[in-house]
C-alpha cells in the first residue's frame, strides 16, 4: 500500500520530533530567492577568507548539487540553548554558547542517519542525504521557506517561541513531501538591538553582515592576525561571539534544552585562559578534538585568548604571554606581543626586547617594536 504524501510528511515530522529536533518544516527543492543576494555579498568581499563559499557558489545556486533528483527538503532546527552565561572572571574568556558541549555535528549527523533510515524503510525506493553546514545549501533561507522562521537583521534565522538558540540541518530527498508556506513576515519591526550592540560595527546596515569586522569569523575562520583596529572590540571573546543573540527580544523567554551533551563541558563556559600557553599541539588536540573549538586549531585559539588577556590585563597572565611571545607560531608570537603592550613596564618591556634581538620574521618584529612604543621606549 502507498502511504500519502501528506501522511508521509506527518510520520516524518513526528519522527524527527522523537529525535530530539523542535522544528521542522518542509519546502521544495528550488533555486533559493536569495542567491542574487548571497552573490553580491560575495563580490563585496565580506565573506572575507571564507574562500570556500566563492568556490562553491554555483552549488548554491540549486540543491541537486548536494542530491541529485532533490523534491524536498525537510529543514530542522535543534536547540543548544542550555545555561545562562558565567560571568567572566579574570584571565578567563567567553565562548560562543553553541560551542559549550560537545561537536554537535556528530550528534546531529547520528540523528539525520536514523532519520534517513525511517524514511527509507516507509519508502525503500527513496533516495535521501542528511547535512548540517557544511554542504553549500542556504539553510537559513530554506528554513525561511519552510516556515521555520524569518531572517532578522543580524542575519540569523529567528522563530517565534526558539529565538534563534537552534541548529540548522537538512534532509533531502527525491520524495514528493507535503510542503508548508513560507515565513514572508519579519518580526524585527523598529527593533535594532543587535546592530546597536555589535562591538565591532559588523553590520553594514540591516540584513548585511561583513564577516571581516565580526567577532566570530576573526576567532574563528581568519587564520592570520587579526587586524590592530579590531583587536580592543574582541573583548573577552576567545571563541565565537553571542551578542547579537544576546540582545536579541526573541531570545529572552526561550526554554533550556534538556539534551545534555550541549551543556558545558567543564571549563567552558567561560574558558581559563592562562593555561592554554602551557599545551602543545598533541595537548591540544587532545583536549579540543571533540569539540568545535578544534575548529580554531591552536595557534589559532592561542592568538584570540593572547588577544582577550591584553584586553584585560591581570598579573598572574604576564608569565603565560610571555611563554606566547616565544611560542613556534608566529600568530601566537604577534597577539602576545600586542598583548604584552598592554601590560605594566616592568613585566613586558625585558621579555619584549629579549625577543626583538632573537626575531627573525619582520611582521613580529613590528608587532614587538609596536608594544615597545606604547610602553615607553
Amino acid at each position: 500500500m502507498t502511504i500519502s504524501k501528506q501522511r508521509l510528511t506527518v510520520e516524518l515530522k513526528a519522527e524527527a520530533s522523537a529525535l530530539g529536533f523542535e522544528l521542522s518544516g518542509v519546502c521544495p527543492a528550488v533555486a533559493p530567492d536569495a542567491l542574487s543576494d548571497f552573490a553580491r555579498w560575495i563580490d563585496a568581499g565580506y565573506g572575507g577568507q571564507m574562500h570556500y563559499l566563492h568556490d562553491r557558489s554555483e552549488a548554491y545556486g540549486h540543491p541537486r548539487s548536494i542530491l541529485n533528483g532533490v523534491r524536498s527538503l525537510l529543514l530542522l532546527g535543534r536547540s543548544y540553548l542550555t545555561d545562562d552565561a558565567e560571568p567572566v572572571t579574570v584571565g578567563s574568556g567567553r565562548i560562543s554558547r553553541y560551542a559549550w558541549g560537545r561537536d554537535y555535528h556528530e550528534q546531529i549527523h547520528k540523528d539525520l542517519k536514523k532519520l534517513s533510515g525511517f524514511l527509507q524503510a516507509k519508502v525503500p525506493t527513496a533516495t535521501v542525504r542528511g547535512v548540517v553546514d557544511t554542504a553549500p545549501l542556504l539553510e537559513r533561507e530554506f528554513a525561511r521557506l519552510a516556515g521555520l522562521g524569518w531572517i532578522g537583521k543580524n542575519t540569523l534565522l529567528i522563530n517565534r517561541q526558539a529565538g534563534s538558540w537552534f541548529f540548522l540541518a537538512a534532509l533531502l530527498t527525491d520524495l514528493e513531501l507535503d510542503y508548508d508556506g513560507a515565513q514572508e513576515t519579519d518580526h524585527c519591526g523598529t527593533c535594532t538591538a543587535c546592530l546597536d550592540a555589535c562591538p565591532t560595527d559588523a553590520f553594514i546596515e540591516p540584513y548585511v553582515l561583513d564577516s571581516r569586522r565580526c567577532i566570530s569569523y576573526l576567532t574563528i575562520e581568519l587564520r592570520e592576525a587579526v587586524p590592530d583596529s579590531l583587536r580592543e572590540g574582541i573583548g573577552d571573546w576567545v571563541f565565537g561571539c553571542d551578542v547579537c543573540q544576546d540582545v536579541c527580544p526573541w531570545n529572552q523567554r526561550v526554554d533550556a534544552t534538556p539534551e545534555q551533551v550541549f551543556y558545558p563541558r567543564p571549563g567552558s563556559n567561560p574558558l581559563p585562559l592562562v593555561e592554554l600557553f602551557d599545551l602543545d599541539e598533541k595537548q591540544f588536540r587532545t583536549r579540543f578534538r571533540q569539540t568545535p573549538l578544534w575548529r580554531a586549531r591552536r595557534r589559532g585559539l592561542l592568538r584570540n585568548a593572547a588577544l582577550v588577556l591584553g584586553n584585560q590585563p591581570t598579573s598572574g597572565a604576564s608569565v603565560a604571554l610571555v611563554k606566547g611571545l616565544n611560542d613556534p607560531e608566529l600568530l601566537v608570537r604577534g597577539a602576545s606581543a600586542w598583548a604584552l603592550g598592554n601590560y605594566p613596564a616592568t613585566a613586558a618591556r625585558d621579555p619584549l626586547r629579549c625577543r626583538l634581538d632573537m626575531e627573525e620574521e619582520e611582521e613580529i618584529r613590528v608587532e614587538i617594536s609596536r608594544a615597545l612604543e606604547r610602553l615607553g621606549g
